[in-house]
């Protein structure tokens, strides 16, 4: 009878054992996904709206756009990505939206709407009118370490590194690569692209 009742008690403390094992293993499940879920909304992913018109017939005013902010951790942004960004020392605090036209070290000028780099015309990989305002851009001049020059793709309606309210974007001031357009869904890094430019992807 007494080894009947042991036994009986030890089952319910394995039982109760058992229990405790899977609460502690479904607790320790939802926190791993919490803090899963809280690094990618705050350390990979953010969600953000474009203001203004400078980056048409790309993005349009009031496009919602997820910036991937891992894309720069262990590499640079490359000539022609869109990228996001906020100023030090700006009056808004609003993120600016732009494509990286030149990069640190390279030799820019625009002439006749025309983009050089180092002296060599820049072939525009999407579609976008001839620039009539060469801005600061008119006489040539270098990029300094870290530092890239943008413009928005509409770019006779951009404030944008010809205007020293913008000027050259440092590598600390970039938020992230500009990825996903929600609202009409599409990877912004096809959007826009000549037709021949679209054929090679």
């Amino acid at each position: 009878m007494e080894f009947e009742i042991e036994y009986q008690r030890g089952r319910r403390r394995k039982r109760r054992r058992s229990v405790a094992t899977k609460i502690f293993i479904w607790i320790v499940q939802i926190a791993a996904v919490v803090l899963l879920a809280y690094f990618i909304i705050n350390v990979v992913l953010e969600k953000t709206s474009v203001l203004g018109d400078s980056m048409e017939t790309t993005l349009s005013d009031g496009d919602m756009i997820i910036v991937n902010k891992f894309s720069y951790l262990f590499g640079n942004p490359k000539r022609g990505d869109v990228i996001v960004f906020k100023q030090s020392g700006s009056e808004h605090d609003y993120y600016d939206v732009k494509r990286v036209v030149g990069l640190p070290g390279e030799t820019i000028q625009i002439v006749d709407g025309v983009v050089y780099i180092n002296g060599e015309e820049m072939q525009e990989k999407i579609v976008c009118e001839t620039m009539l305002i060469s801005g600061l851009a008119k006489d040539r001049f270098t990029l300094e370490e870290e530092e890239y020059f943008v413009l928005g793709d509409n770019r006779n309606n951009s404030e944008d590194s010809r205007f020293a309210n913008i000027g050259t974007i440092v590598r600390d001031e970039i938020v992230g690569k500009a990825w996903l357009r929600l609202n009409e869904f599409g990877f912004i890094s096809t959007m826009n692209l000549r037709k021949d430019d679209e054929e090679k992807k």
